[in-house]
């Protein structure tokens, strides 16, 4: 039954999990194609989860006192927003440390929040003094009780997973009876996830093979450009190209990815081109307003799903296949890549018609109004 929530952090995840089925059935798909929805969390994105997670673990240990503490935090910037919206709720200053390639509505959007902001350049190798980890380890060595939470080690983010989205998934999968129209297995049998810090495809694997289905196939996605995926030969192709997409991939391996196969049985590298166009994709066909690394999520599963190790599953009515879908494109509105798929866009049948009724009104419109237009 709703309630009335004490603060945003009540509507911090949550999100519903959604049937993918006109992406589906493009692609000749049989299965579940179903999308869990983060861009619905009060922050706009998966992130809130770990910020809230890390926020409250650090106020248990003592290492947060409001109205002293300055939250530090280098990011992509999802990590960020939710530590901004969660400080502003509960009292504690917040900087954030973002690459110059991230976007500038998420710097308005951190500033909205009341967080500083410090841009760093983009091609700073990750233990650089330049980089966003190295200049926010330099803010927190100098700041008055500047501590940093540190998404890339702290437990609190793989665990903000397996507690909370997985069982989330795991949740809407069971309670969703099988029928004729809609078969279901009853259970998660794929799940397909980027990896930045790699702790929600760690922790959303660790709660789904711990407590539901230790068979099933969990699939990570990691940009051209980025090392995370494994084998290491994987990763040799386009080691260290620049990519656009935001919020995945790195140029090291953060301490709460677990590459281990017992973790993640596969991995899947995708492209810039290959996300935003399966961004225009669920934008069109299933009317999800997702960001640029859903894109990369959704291309890696249609991709795993037509290779000879998912095909199988492509071709089976009732299984399940759960797609992160991470945020959404509120971040990402003045990019080029959404300004071409949205603005760009050949034109549709319908403006063909538009013209033709605009043109014949002209046509007939008295003089004097011509000359107004």
């Amino acid at each position: 039954m709703p309630q009335i929530l004490d603060n945003a952090l009540g509507a911090v995840g949550h999100t519903p999990l959604i049937r993918l089925d006109k992406v589906a059935r493009i692609n000749g798909f049989k299965c579940n194609l179903l999308g869990k929805v983060e861009y619905m969390s009060a922050g706009g994105s998966i992130k809130d989860r770990i910020a809230k997670a890390m926020v409250e673990a650090a106020e248990k240990e003592g290492k947060l006192i409001p109205g002293k503490s300055v939250v530090i935090e280098p990011t992509s910037g999802n990590t960020g927003i939710g530590l901004a919206m969660a400080c502003a709720i509960k009292g504690y200053a917040v900087i954030i440390t973002l690459p110059n390639k991230m976007s500038l509505e998420k710097e308005a959007a951190l500033r909205a929040l009341g967080a500083e902001v410090v841009r760093t350049p983009t091609e700073a190798a990750w233990d650089s003094p330049e980089s966003h980890i190295g200049v926010a380890q330099k803010l927190q060595r100098e700041i008055p009780h500047g501590i940093i939470l540190d998404q890339y080690r702290n437990i609190n983010n793989p665990l903000a997973h397996e507690y909370t989205t997985g069982p989330e998934i795991i949740e809407a999968v069971v309670s969703t009876p099988s029928t004729h129209a809609r078969p279901s297995s009853g259970k998660v049998d794929v799940m397909v996830a980027g990896a930045g810090t790699g702790g929600t495809v760690t922790g959303i694997s660790r709660a789904i093979k711990k407590t539901h289905n230790k068979n099933c196939v969990v699939v990570g996605v990691d940009p051209n450009g980025s090392i995370l995926a494994f084998p290491d030969e994987l990763n040799k192709p386009e080691e260290g190209a620049q990519y656009i997409v935001e919020g995945i991939g790195y140029d090291f391996i953060p301490d709460v990815l677990s590459r281990d196969v017992a973790d993640v049985d596969s991995w899947i590298k995708t492209s810039d081109e290959e996300a935003f166009a399966a961004v225009q994709v669920i934008m069109r066909e299933e009317g999800l307003l997702v960001g640029g690394s859903s894109g990369s999520a959704l291309s890696g599963a249609l991709r795993w799903l037509s290779s000879d190790a998912g095909r199988k599953v492509a071709k089976t009515e009732g299984l399940n296949v759960v797609v992160l879908l991470p945020d959404g494109i509120r971040n990402y509105m003045s990019k080029p890549w959404f300004l071409k798929i949205a603005l760009e866009s050949g034109p549709s049948p319908l403006a063909g018609a538009i013209a033709q009724v605009l043109k014949k009104d002209a046509k007939h419109a008295p003089a004097a109004v011509l000359a107004s237009l």
